[in-house]
């Protein structure tokens, strides 16, 4: 049996991916903080939580003990380094062999070849600047999460997601190598198909050390580029 590891699992993506990831018979481990585990009371019985901060870095070795594959949702809230401390946790301490895939949004680049339009930039900007005022979250600590994680000689992969919405699934969603390919120009995933991405990506090898961004495979764009 497959165990795999989700940290945020208590978030909205976290709780689509133990779903799923329960849906494949996988043993599943969740780490949330201790004020989030009633989130997850659906699952009692079905699941293990690890109640803590995901960069503690000893809750993440004891989560991670044993396991598989660690999906890991990388969030930037505060201004401690969360993120990148996060991610360094779980670089440093997942069993070796075992599969990483992180999610975060279409901000990240890996090498600088992305396209992005004007608007995007503005919004990218506006919140970082807005966020980082009201202490809310540090966007620029998840470029350096990622970038640790793009340095990495580890089995992982970076799943760049667009705007999500709720709704019932289209399928796995189509991926490109970089933001601006006409396949993505929708900007639209159910957020339970990026979930499904990130689980599928477990036993998905042309992922390893790759940054996919995804769009949903039912969106104007998807099925134009489908034809």
């Amino acid at each position: 049996m497959t165990k795999v590891c989700i940290v945020g699992a208590s978030g909205k993506l976290g709780r689509y991916m133990v779903e799923h990831a329960l849906a494949r018979g996988y043993e599943v481990v969740g780490v949330c903080r201790e004020k989030s585990v009633r989130k997850l009371a659906a699952y009692e019985g079905r699941i293990a939580v690890v109640p803590g901060m995901t960069d503690d870095r000893d809750v993440i070795a004891r989560a991670t003990e044993g396991c598989d594959a660690v999906l890991t949702v990388l969030v930037p809230w505060g201004l401690k380094n969360y993120a990148s401390g996060t991610a360094t946790a779980v670089l440093d301490l997942a069993p070796p062999g075992a599969r990483l895939v992180f999610s975060c949004g279409w901000h990240i680049s890996r090498d600088g070849k992305d396209v992005y339009s004007r608007r995007f930039r503005a919004y990218v900007a506006a919140f970082t600047r807005l966020a980082r005022w009201i202490r809310l979250a540090d966007i620029d600590d998840q470029v350096e999460a990622t970038n640790r994680i793009f340095a990495s000689d580890r089995a992982w992969t970076v799943v760049r997601g667009s705007d999500l919405e709720e709704g019932e699934s289209q399928g796995l969603p189509v991926w490109s190598h970089h933001i601006g390919d006409p396949v993505l120009a929708s900007n639209r995933t159910r957020r339970t198909d990026f979930a499904l991405f990130m689980v599928e990506a477990i036993d998905d090898e042309s992922l390893v050390r790759e940054a996919p961004a995804i769009v949903g495979r039912l969106t104007p764009s998807a099925l134009a580029h489908a034809r």
